[in-house]
C-alpha cells in the first residue's frame, strides 16, 4: 500500500506476545499476518531474536523473568506511543501495564480476544486457584478498558459477553484471513511423492499442539476403528509437539502398524504439502477453541475438515458443509465422519472458492473499520436485547433466528435461560447471545400449573430472583429496547425491563385463550399484557383477538426464511406412492394421532405412506410413546415413519406430497405451512386460527373442520390427485410476499420506531 494510502487510517500500536514463527501458536501467527497487512502499524512483541520488521519492538526474551519481561514490555510501548492513534491488545498480560501506566492510558483500545486465557491454562493443567484469578481479574482489567473489542467468531463473542461482562454492542465478529498465495491446492500427486505416500491411499492429516484439549487420543481412537472400513494404505498424518507424543505413538500402534505417523513440527513448506496430500484434515478439539486457523489453511490447499462441535469451529466450516461438524469427545461420530468422507466430502474446487472468503486482504479492511470506530468513539445502531426462555428449536425461537438477520440497522443481543441447541444455531447465524440461567423449577412451569391461587411459591420466588438479576443486567447493558419472543419470557422480561427502565416488546406467539391455558394463567397474561409493555406483536390475527394489548401494538406475520431460491417448487408427479407427512413437534395438541387415524381411514390398504417429522421438546414423551403403537392397533405401522427431530426441513419436504397440519386446537399462526407452500407441497389444515388466515381453501391449500377425522381423511383422498396438487402448489407459492423477510422486518422496525417515539 502506497504511504498516502496508508496515511488515511488510524496509526495503529499492536501490542502482542510473540512473533511467529519464533514462537508458535495461533495468536503468533494471526498477530504476524495482521501486522503484516498494516503498513500504518507499529508493534511490540517478546522476542529479541525473532528478527521482526523494523516498524516492530521485540523485545526481552520469553526465557527471562516475568518482571523483567513486563518491564521491557512496558518501555518499548511507551516509545511507541507519541505516534499510535488507538492500540490494539491481543495479549492482557503483556497489555496491561502499557494501557493502565503512562503514555497510552487513555488512548482509543481495540482488544483483540483469541481466547479465555486464565480458563485455557486451567484445561493445559494450572493447578493454583490464586493464579487463575489473578489471570482472570488481569484480562478483566484489559477488558474493561476496550472502545472496541474483535473475536473471531461468534462462539468466542458469547465467552467475551458472558463470562467477561463486555458490552455486545462493541464486539465484532471477524475472521481470520489465510494467506491464498502461499496455501493452495497445487498437486496432490507430487505431495504424496514428497511424503512417501500412496497415490490411492486415503489420507487424514491434523495439525495440533499435542496437548490434551485438542482431542488427539479420540482421534486416533476413532481412526482405529475406522480402518477396516478405508482403503488399504490408508493413514493419519499428525503435525505438531507436545507432552501427549508418547501417548499418542502407544495409541498409533494400538490402531494399526504404520497408519498413524506422527510427524513433529514441520516447516510452512512441509505445512502447505500437508494439507495437499490429504483427503480430509481433522480438528477434534474438547475445549476452548477460538476458531482454527488450520481449517482455512487446510480449505484454501482444496481439503476440507472435519471438526469438534466446540467453540467457533462449527462457524468455520458450516459455510461449506454442516456434515463435517461432530459432537465433541464423540469417537463413534468421528469414525463416521472419517468413513463417510472417503466417499462423501466437498470437493477441492468447491472447498477452496470457499477459502477464498477468507482473505487477509478482507481481515484488515474489516479491523481498520474497527480502529476507525474506536477512535471515534462510534456507537451508532439501535440496541436491542432479546428474550426467550429456552434454547430449544422450537417454531418460536425458529422464527427469531430467521428474523434477526433482516433487521437492518440494528444491533440484536439475545439473552436465553438455558444452554441448548439455539445457542449454536444463533452463532452460525451471527447473532449475539448469552446465556443467564433461570432455575429449571421456573423455567418448566407448564401453563397448568398456574391455579387461581397463582403460580406455585416455588416457581414464583425463582421468578422473583431471575427478573432481578435481568434487570441488573439490562441496566448494565443499556439497551434502547426489549423484545421478548416467548410467553414466559415475556412474564418475566417484561418485569425486568421496567425495573431497569427500558422499554418492551412482548412478541405474543402463543393464544391467550381459555381452551389453550387455565383461566387464572389468562386472566395473568392479559393484565399483564395490558399494562406492562410498551407494545405487543402478535403472531396473527387471532393471537391479537385473545389479548389485551396496549395501542402501539400490531399483527405482524411469521417471516419465511428467503429460500425459494433454494427450495424450487418440487415436481407433482403421479409417483405411484402418494406420501403424506405432518411436520412439528410431538405434542398431544400437534394432533399428531389425529393424523394416523385420518391417515388410515384414508388409506385402509394400498401403498401410501406416512411420515411422522418432529421430536417431543417440552415432556411429551409418553404422547409420543403411545404413537408407534397407535399405528399398530390401525392396522399401518408397515406404512408409517417416526423420523424424530430433524434440522433440515426442507430436505424431510422434499420427500413429501402432501403435508397435513392436524391441531386439534386452534393454532396461533402455523409456521409449518409457510415452509411446506415454499416447498411446493400442497398443505391441509384445520379452517381455524393461523392456519385459516394463511391459506385459502382449493386455492392455496385444503382447510378442514378441526379435530374431525372424517374430514382430513376426505382431504388426504382428495389430494391423491396430482393434477389437484400441482395447482395447489404453484397457487401457495405466489401467495409468499407478505412473509417475506424484506416486508416483515420492515413492520418489526416501523412498531420500534414508534414505540421509541412515543417514549420520546
Amino acid at each position: 500500500m502506497p504511504p498516502t494510502q496508508a496515511a488515511a487510517h488510524p496509526r495503529v500500536l499492536m501490542l502482542g506476545a510473540g512473533w511467529f514463527p519464533d514462537q508458535l501458536g495461533g495468536l503468533n501467527r494471526y498477530y504476524r499476518d495482521l501486522f503484516e497487512q498494516l503498513p500504518e502499524a507499529r508493534g511490540v512483541v517478546i522476542g529479541r531474536d525473532a528478527s521482526p520488521p523494523a516498524r516492530l519492538a521485540g523485545v526481552s526474551a520469553h526465557s527471562s523473568p516475568l518482571p523483567l519481561r513486563l518491564l521491557a514490555f512496558w518501555r518499548a510501548a511507551q516509545r511507541q506511543a507519541a505516534t499510535a492513534e488507538v492500540v490494539d491488545a491481543h495479549f492482557a498480560l503483556y497489555a496491561l501495564l502499557p494501557l493502565w501506566l503512562g503514555r497510552l492510558r487513555g488512548k482509543p483500545l481495540v482488544v483483540h480476544f483469541h481466547g479465555p486465557w486464565a480458563d485455557e491454562s486451567v484445561a493445559a493443567g494450572e493447578g493454583s486457584p490464586v493464579r487463575v484469578r489473578a489471570k482472570r481479574l488481569l484480562e478483566r482489567a484489559v477488558y474493561a478498558r476496550a472502545d472496541q473489542a474483535v473475536v473471531l467468531t461468534s462462539a468466542f463473542r458469547q465467552v467475551l459477553v458472558e463470562r467477561y461482562r463486555v458490552a455486545p454492542w462493541i464486539v465484532s465478529v471477524e475472521p481470520p484471513g489465510v494467506s491464498l498465495d502461499r496455501f493452495t491446492p497445487g498437486s496432490r500427486e507430487r505431495a504424496r511423492e514428497r511424503l512417501g505416500l500412496p497415490a490411492d491411499a486415503f489420507v487424514a492429516v491434523a495439525v495440533r499442539r499435542l496437548v490434551p484439549r485438542m482431542g488427539l487420543e479420540h482421534l486416533v481412537g476413532a481412526w482405529g476403528e475406522a480402518l477396516a472400513g478405508l482403503p488399504p494404505g490408508s493413514t493419519l498424518l499428525i503435525a505438531g509437539e507436545g507432552p501427549l507424543e508418547d501417548e499418542l505413538r502407544r495409541l498409533g500402534a494400538e490402531a494399526g502398524a504404520d497408519s498413524v505417523r506422527l510427524l513433529g513440527r514441520v516447516s510452512d513448506d512441509e505445512l502447505v504439502a500437508l494439507y495437499r496430500a490429504a483427503d480430509i484434515a481433522a480438528v477434534p478439539s474438547l475445549e476452548h477453541e477460538g476458531f482454527g486457523l488450520v481449517v482455512a489453511e487446510a480449505a484454501a490447499c482444496g481439503t476440507p475438515t472435519i471438526v469438534s462441535a466446540v467453540g467457533g469451529l462449527p462457524e468455520a466450516v458450516a459455510g461449506l458443509d454442516r456434515s463435517l461438524i461432530v459432537p465433541p469427545g464423540d469417537r463413534a461420530a468421528l469414525r463416521d465422519g472419517l468413513l463417510r468422507s472417503v466417499t462423501q466430502r466437498p470437493s477441492r474446487a468447491a472447498t477452496r472458492a470457499f477459502a477464498e472468503g477468507f482473505s487477509w486482504e478482507r481481515a484488515a479492511a474489516q479491523f481498520r473499520e474497527v480502529a476507525k470506530r474506536a477512535t471515534s468513539r462510534d456507537r451508532s445502531g439501535l440496541k436491542v436485547v432479546y428474550l426467550d426462555h429456552v434454547a430449544r428449536l422450537s417454531g418460536g425461537e425458529i422464527a427469531l433466528l430467521r428474523l434477526l438477520p433482516h433487521l437492518r440497522g440494528i444491533s440484536p443481543h439475545l439473552i436465553l435461560a438455558e444452554d441448548g441447541p439455539l445457542v449454536a444455531e444463533s452463532h452460525l447465524a451471527g447473532v449475539s447471545t448469552e446465556v443467564l440461567p433461570l432455575a429449571a423449577g421456573a423455567r418448566d412451569l407448564h401453563r397448568d400449573e398456574v391455579s387461581g391461587g397463582g403460580v406455585p411459591a416455588r416457581a414464583a420466588a425463582m421468578t422473583t430472583a431471575y427478573v432481578v438479576a435481568l434487570a441488573r443486567r439490562l441496566r448494565a447493558l443499556r439497551p434502547d429496547l426489549v423484545h421478548a419472543n416467548s410467553l414466559k419470557s415475556g412474564v418475566y422480561g417484561s418485569l425486568a425491563a421496567r425495573l431497569a427502565g427500558v422499554p418492551m416488546v412482548w412478541h405474543m406467539r402463543d393464544r391467550i385463550a381459555a381452551d389453550y391455558m387455565p383461566a387464572a394463567a389468562v386472566a395473568l397474561i392479559r393484565g399483564m399484557t395490558r399494562r406492562l409493555p410498551a407494545a405487543v406483536i402478535a403472531n396473527s390475527r387471532t393471537t391479537m383477538a385473545t389479548l389485551a394489548a396496549p395501542s402501539e401494538s400490531a399483527t405482524i406475520y411469521t417471516v419465511l426464511p428467503d429460500v425459494l431460491g433454494e427450495a424450487p417448487a418440487r415436481l407433482q408427479v403421479d409417483r405411484g406412492t402418494l406420501t403424506c407427512g405432518l411436520v412439528g413437534r410431538i405434542a398431544p395438541w400437534k394432533g399428531q394421532d389425529l393424523f394416523l387415524r385420518a391417515f388410515a381411514r384414508a388409506f385402509p390398504d394400498g401403498e401410501a405412506r406416512a411420515v411422522l417429522v418432529g421430536g417431543a421438546l417440552f415432556g411429551e414423551d409418553a404422547y409420543a410413546e403411545q404413537l408407534p403403537r397407535l399405528a399398530e392397533q390401525l392396522g399401518i405401522a408397515g406404512r408409517v415413519e417416526m423420523r424424530g427431530h430433524r434440522n433440515d426441513i426442507w430436505a424431510e419436504l422434499a420427500r413429501l406430497d402432501v403435508l397435513v397440519h392436524a391441531s386439534i386446537t386452534p393454532e396461533p399462526f402455523g409456521q409449518v405451512i409457510l415452509e411446506g407452500m415454499a416447498a411446493g407441497v400442497p398443505v391441509i389444515a384445520p379452517g381455524t386460527g393461523g392456519p385459516a388466515e394463511i391459506l385459502r381453501h382449493d386455492v392455496t391449500g385444503v382447510l378442514y373442520r378441526p379435530a374431525d377425522v372424517s374430514g382430513l381423511a376426505d382431504a388426504m383422498r382428495r389430494l391423491s390427485d396430482p393434477v389437484l396438487r400441482e395447482r395447489l402448489s404453484t397457487s401457495a407459492r405466489g401467495a409468499l410476499e407478505p412473509y417475506s423477510p424484506d416486508v416483515v422486518a420492515g413492520q418489526v422496525h416501523e412498531l420500534y420506531g414508534r414505540v421509541l417515539a412515543r417514549r420520546g
